[in-house]
């Protein structure tokens, strides 16, 4: 919360702590992406998507599940929806999805492959996270050189190097 970042997502944390939680970010004027997936004691459907936007109201929602990031983009939350690119099945995947749908970002995991970074980005027109893995600044400068516009990674060391 001390940080710079404007910024914040929320993740691996239980429902009953998201009020506090958000109270906490509001204090420290953060804009806070709640990844529904990893919220404990939520499903991640879109009736805790719902639950989310009506009672939580974060800036954004990060999920795996299509129909979650389709309900944050019809209620005007930032919508970002994450792929993991495991190999070449899963890339030609989440193209074909993100054809019938164009979220507000795309999370791209690992974020330490820039060429399909670039990619993703050149391929889709749609604004890449890369996540996952980065924990050097040289991962998050060539994640960057790549076309994402921001990444996100859980290195508290990597928080603390600032914007590159």
């Amino acid at each position: 919360m001390r940080s710079s970042y404007e910024y914040v997502i929320l993740l691996d944390c239980h429902v009953a702590q998201l009020q506090s939680l958000m109270a906490l970010a509001k204090k420290h004027r953060k804009k806070v992406l709640l990844h529904v997936d990893l919220i404990k004691g939520l499903r991640n459907d879109e009736h805790a998507a719902e639950f989310l936007c009506q009672q939580i109201k974060p800036a954004g929602l990060i999920s795996t599940r299509t129909q979650v990031v389709q309900l944050a983009k019809k209620r005007s939350l930032t919508a970002i929806q994450r792929v993991f690119l495991l190999d070449t099945h899963a890339l030609e995947t989440s193209y074909r999805l993100l054809e019938s749908f164009r979220p507000d970002y795309i999370e791209v995991l690992p974020g330490i492959v820039p060429h399909i970074i670039r990619e993703v980005r050149e391929r889709t027109g749609i604004p890449i996270l890369a996540g996952g893995l980065i924990r050097t600044r040289e991962e998050v400068n060539a994640a960057l050189d790549a076309g994402a516009v921001a990444v996100t990674t859980s290195s508290r060391d990597v928080w603390e190097m600032g914007t590159p």
